[in-house]
């Protein structure tokens, strides 16, 4: 496992990270004791970063994670949480207002729920689940975090930007107003590598790199067949509802004949990608077995991202928001 500075945090983090929205049970059914297993052997593989949030299951994945945690007796694990606003802005509104969404009463009710499910004294990492341009401005939400910084409730706090917006994360990683930035980063999503990643870069504002299989397409296994496998009302059967699928499926089809002089799998290209950027400081794939644990650890190797494959897949950014 290769590990990289955290920006300003000073710590060594797993460039791969575990993404722990699934463990929630929001994308099918799961075996808490199976996820305890799969935790403990990214642990054993080097992963030290798990990222997770209160929306994961309505607190459940928090509650694993923390079980995990206490069974747990080697290195150091850092979680990243996510505290939701009061209310989601409509995905469609370009400036929606930061102020208010984010209440002091919210944010230290979220924080003492967060602290009991994951079993923890302190947070090592608290993100604001839905960063809004506004916000730098709008400051409300950065005086209740920095009380509870003081306080030792949270180490550092961190956003996660709006799916498929990274330039609303731009003027707050300029401003280096908190310690990390988590962004849609993937094939088909390059965008946060023009703006965003230098201007954290330049803040030592560390940048973390979520959907880097775009919910799953990208692993390349899909077949026609694929959808009607799916759990009806979990979360894929839900974002490649329609004629999503089909589209998705065509452009993934695409991308894996020009990866495949590259890379065996449109998997490790994908993975690759997301960790060519060195302003990437950790990589968060979501992953239910031992064996999605090995196959992401292997591309943890230091192998560069071939410059000539960069220069094709240019053409293939191809943002948009399923998530709505």
């Amino acid at each position: 496992m290769q590990y990289r500075t955290f920006g300003r945090t000073g710590w060594q983090v797993s460039e791969i990270a575990f993404g722990g929205w699934q463990l929630g049970g929001d994308w099918g059914a799961v075996d808490d004791e199976a996820s305890i297993r799969t935790l403990h052997h990214a642990f054993d593989r080097g992963i030290n970063f798990v990222d997770t949030a209160e929306l994961y299951g309505a607190g459940h994945s928090e509650e694993v994670i923390g079980r995990a945690l206490q069974q747990w007796s080697g290195e150091r694990i850092y979680v990243a949480t996510k505290v939701q606003p009061t209310v989601w802005p409509n995905p469609d509104e370009d400036d929606p207002q930061m102020r208010g969404r984010y209440p002091r009463w919210h944010l230290r009710n979220a924080v003492d729920n967060a602290l009991r499910r994951l079993q923890v004294e302190r947070l090592d990492v608290l993100q604001l689940h839905g960063w809004l341009a506004s916000g730098v401005r709008e400051l409300d939400w950065l005086e209740t975090l920095n009380e509870l910084i003081i306080e030792g409730k949270i180490e550092y706090a961190g956003v996660s930007i709006r799916d498929y917006r990274p330039g609303e994360g731009v003027d707050i990683a300029k401003l280096g107003l908190v310690s990390s930035i988590q962004v849609v980063f993937n094939l088909f999503e390059q965008r946060p590598a023009d703006e965003l990643f230098p201007a954290g870069e330049a803040t030592g504002t560390a940048m973390i790199a979520r959907v880097p299989f775009d919910s799953g397409s990208l692993v390349g296994h899909w077949t026609e067949d694929t959808y009607d496998s799916w759990e009806p009302g979990s979360v894929p059967h839900t974002l490649f509802r329609g004629d999503r699928f089909a589209d998705t499926l065509r452009r993934t089809n695409e991308l894996k004949a020009i990866c495949a002089p590259y890379y065996p799998t449109l998997a490790e290209a994908a993975m690759r990608y997301a960790l060519s950027s060195p302003e990437v400081k950790t990589v968060i794939p979501g992953m239910r077995t031992t064996a999605n644990v090995d196959k992401n650890v292997a591309y943890s190797d230091g192998q560069e991202f071939p410059a000539e494959l960069l220069a094709k897949i240019a053409p293939h950014n191809w943002p948009r928001n399923y998530y709505k």
